[in-house]
């Protein structure tokens, strides 16, 4: 791995790659969304804005295949900020413009996952953007991954296991 490579890390991650139970909603110490802390490294040159996506990339679809389960959506991240402390989904400390997004239950903010089964992972991807996507009122992955096509500076991406 290159020192100069966009990277996304998590001090609450192990070395494994195990995601800490309290960010979920299943089993002792859990925590009611509560979003793990994430910090990025190497922003790619001429970045205007940045935008994150962590989906349940292991989510069952009642019908049979696996379909991608959207937990948090964040855009209009400034290029200049480090990263996200613990907690930051829903705070009144939020960074002004920074906006949430829906998940997948139809609500914007990180919603803690609640695994019927243990060994789902989890990706966090990161985009660089060489501008600020134009979304519209209502943020959801959908309208996201269409406002950046032709505009990706870079991926970072983040995968763990819960």
């Amino acid at each position: 791995m290159s020192s100069e490579e966009f990277r996304l890390v998590s001090p609450t991650i192990d070395n494994d790659g195990n995601l800490p139970r309290k960010y979920t909603q299943g089993g002792q110490g859990a925590k009611k969304d509560l979003s793990p802390p994430l910090e990025w490294y190497n922003v790619p040159e001429d970045t205007k804005s940045l935008a994150l996506v962590v989906e349940d990339i292991d989510a069952p679809d009642p019908s049979g295949p696996l379909v991608p389960w959207t937990v948090w959506v964040v855009v209009d991240i400034p290029p200049e900020m480090k990263g996200l402390p613990e907690g930051y989904s829903g705070t009144e400390e939020q960074t002004t413009g920074i906006r949430e997004g829906n998940n997948d239950h139809k609500i914007p903010g990180w919603r803690g996952p609640l695994l019927p089964s243990h060994g789902h992972r989890f990706q966090f991807k990161l985009f660089a953007l060489d501008d600020t996507p134009k979304i519209g009122h209502t943020v959801t992955k959908e309208r996201l991954l269409i406002a950046i096509e032709g505009h990706v500076l870079g991926e970072a991406i983040l995968t763990c296991v819960a």
